[in-house]
């Protein structure tokens, strides 16, 4: 065990799963782009295909988690809910705590064949990120500047195309709009005091205008709403450098299934409802916290060998090229290209350390915002709820 730990810490293994993921992605990304041709002749081909190419790109990155550093991943949620996994289109609202939170929810879209068809409600930002961006603008993922004014017809338009979608889908809303700091907390604590609303200890404020807007478009299509709390054993902090490097971790994910029906239609309820689901939210992580579990009952499904296999087909594709050009270098004797390959390993280290975080880590500063402004990124926009705040 501790000679694969060793191995896992290479610098040289990582990259070379650094370049296969990347260069993987740039070759997905082009015969995306010649899928488009189908768009306007065969919609659901179109789909269909742009579907199994995202798995081939994303699924490596699960399987970094799931094969690679071994974590693994506790589902608390009744068997009644998890029979209905894969099997219908829903919106998941997953807290935003963790590097690696959108791998844990990854991880599960993958074990119940849904990884290819996820969605997101993403920052413009992201769109402009190599590979995670480029694929996910084939893949019809909603992007939005969290300005309202600006993304209202942009959201309605994107939202209402994934109405006929072809594929099951899970469609991932960060109600909180960005990850959870203490400096983001302290802000989002102060419009709740402005506002009258309960302070939650473990989470931002939600922004319920996306959530609202999301049911509202998609209502008829999506079925229920799964609520998904992740929490890690052991009061770990898992990092995307953690995971490169072949750490362990123990997620544990509390899901709640909502059926859309029991879901008011009215904006300023539907906010509502959101606020108190949040504070359930919040509960549940103190129980967590008290009990080092959720409540409930465990399942662990099991990690299925397709994210592993298809790391070693691209592997196996571009690293015999890549291993012969390094040997032939090495060979040369010509210090001009020993020198030139030596950079583009440093180059690449520090790529490979920085660039996932940094993709995930874009700008969001409400430290320089009057209070009016940290309101309506903490809210929504022209947002006004009922004084209740408690589900009963």
């Amino acid at each position: 065990m501790a000679l694969l730990a060793y191995l896992k810490s290479l610098f040289i293994l990582q990259l070379l799963m650094g370049f296969v993921f990347v260069v993987s992605g740039l070759i997905i990304n082009f015969i995306q782009l010649c899928t488009c041709i189908l768009w306007p002749i065969n919609k659901r081909l179109y789909r269909i295909i742009n579907c199994r190419l995202a798995y081939s790109l994303w699924s490596q990155l699960v399987m970094l988690l799931e094969w690679w550093s071994g974590t693994e991943c506790t589902l608390y949620a009744d068997q009644a809910t998890v029979d209905k996994f894969g099997k219908e289109h829903v919106i998941t609202i997953l807290n935003h705590n963790y590097e690696i939170d959108f791998l844990c929810g990854w991880t599960m879209c993958e074990r119940y064949g849904i990884l290819g068809s996820s969605k997101v409600l993403a920052k413009h930002e992201l769109l402009k990120v190599p590979l995670i961006g480029w694929t996910w603008y084939f893949l019809e993922i909603v992007f939005c500047k969290r300005k309202w004014e600006e993304d209202r017809k942009t959201v309605f338009n994107s939202l209402n195309r994934l109405k006929d979608y072809p594929e099951y889908m899970w469609f991932l809303l960060y109600c909180e709009g960005t990850r959870f700091t203490e400096a983001k907390h302290q802000i989002s604590m102060q419009v709740a005091e402005s506002k009258g609303l309960p302070k939650l200890k473990y989470h931002l404020l939600p922004r319920t205008k996306g959530f609202t807007t999301t049911l509202q478009c998609l209502k008829g299509t999506v079925t229920a709403v799964y609520d998904v709390t992740l929490n890690f054993k052991d009061n770990q902090t898992p990092t995307l450098l953690g995971i490169v490097s072949g750490k362990k971790y123990k997620a544990d994910l509390s899901v709640r299934r909502f059926p859309v029906e029991d879901i008011p239609d009215d904006e300023k309820e539907c906010a509502t409802w959101l606020h108190k689901l949040y504070q359930e939210k919040d509960a549940l992580q103190e129980s967590y916290k008290k009990e080092g579990k959720f409540p409930g009952p465990t399942i662990t499904p099991k990690r299925r060998p397709w994210t592993l296999l298809n790391f070693l087909f691209w592997a196996t594709v571009l690293l015999s090229p890549l291993i012969n050009f390094a040997y032939g270098v090495a060979v040369s004797g010509s210090p001009l290209l020993i020198i030139g390959f030596i950079i583009f390993l440093i180059i690449g280290r520090q790529t490979l350390h920085q660039w996932p975080v940094e993709a995930t880590l874009l700008p969001f500063d409400n430290a320089s915002l009057t209070l009016p402004e940290r309101e309506a990124n903490a809210m929504g926009e022209n947002e006004q709820l009922p004084a209740r705040y408690v589900r009963q």
